[in-house]
């Protein structure tokens, strides 16, 4: 992850979202829709990568924010 991207991951029952570079997590959550929702949000406004971890801690998705920050020549 580059600097300041956003990981949404679950850890003790609970879905959070932590900035990279960060030790603790920014929010928590008890669902994984509403972590996605607000690391979506706090990616947006710092216009980085959002990476959306399944909860065995594995890549699920990734969103670049703003989409036209992608590199990949990916239509949608």
């Amino acid at each position: 992850m580059a600097k300041g991207d956003i990981d949404t991951y679950q850890q003790d029952g609970q879905w959070k979202n932590r900035p990279e570079g960060n030790e603790r997590a920014t929010s928590r959550h008890d669902t994984k829709a509403e972590a996605e929702a607000a690391g979506r949000e706090m990616a947006a406004e710092r216009g980085t990568e959002h990476v959306i971890k399944k909860q065995d801690g594995t890549i699920g998705e990734k969103n670049t924010y703003p989409r036209s920050r992608d590199p990949r020549e990916i239509p949608g």
